[in-house]
């Protein structure tokens, strides 16, 4: 990036947030991205995908928030690689029971593989952009219905108008 905070300087993009003490020395502090924000709280991507690698039959997680309409934050979702033990069912169960409320995804997705950057990081911006739209996502989706399943739902188109409209300020 050029001429950020004055004309001619530059500095590379690198996703990680430091901070510089008074003798200019560097410190790491978090990456961008790794992080969002949910019902007030800070998610810390990698606590919520450490819990989820624990479940039977998933193989390989990557959280990161999505934007939700009526809503200040992100909310969690999930996308996984499973096999064919995965129970989504007991899932939401675990979910519940091991994670705060505010850190339960709100929605998986299920994908043949992790996508990774060149560092072999999860690609997170693209996947979080990306949203849980079914027109843009061909990935099988869906959504906790806390209400009326009690599990997760397929995100079809109608559900997927349902979400929007509804007020998650509650959830």
């Amino acid at each position: 990036m050029r001429n950020v905070f004055k004309t001619g300087d530059g500095y590379f993009l690198s996703g990680d947030l430091l901070k510089i003490d008074a003798d200019g020395n560097f410190y790491f502090v978090d990456r961008i991205g790794d992080t969002y924000r949910w019902k007030g709280e800070n998610v810390a991507t990698g606590e919520v995908e450490a819990v989820i690698k624990e479940f039977p039959g998933i193989r390989e997680v990557n959280v990161y928030g999505v934007a939700m309409p009526n809503t200040s934050g992100r909310a969690g979702m999930a996308s996984m690689t499973i096999d064919d033990s995965f129970d989504i069912k007991k899932f939401y169960q675990y979910t519940h029971e091991k994670l705060p409320s505010y850190a339960v995804p709100l929605f998986i997705r299920i994908t043949k593989e992790i996508e990774v950057t060149g560092t072999l990081k999860h690609l997170k911006s693209t996947k979080r952009n990306e949203g849980f739209d079914p027109k843009i996502v061909k990935d099988p989706l869906y959504y906790r219905d806390t209400k009326n399943e009690k599990n997760y739902i397929p995100v079809t188109d109608e559900v997927f108008h349902k979400i929007m409209g509804e007020d998650h300020s509650k959830l």
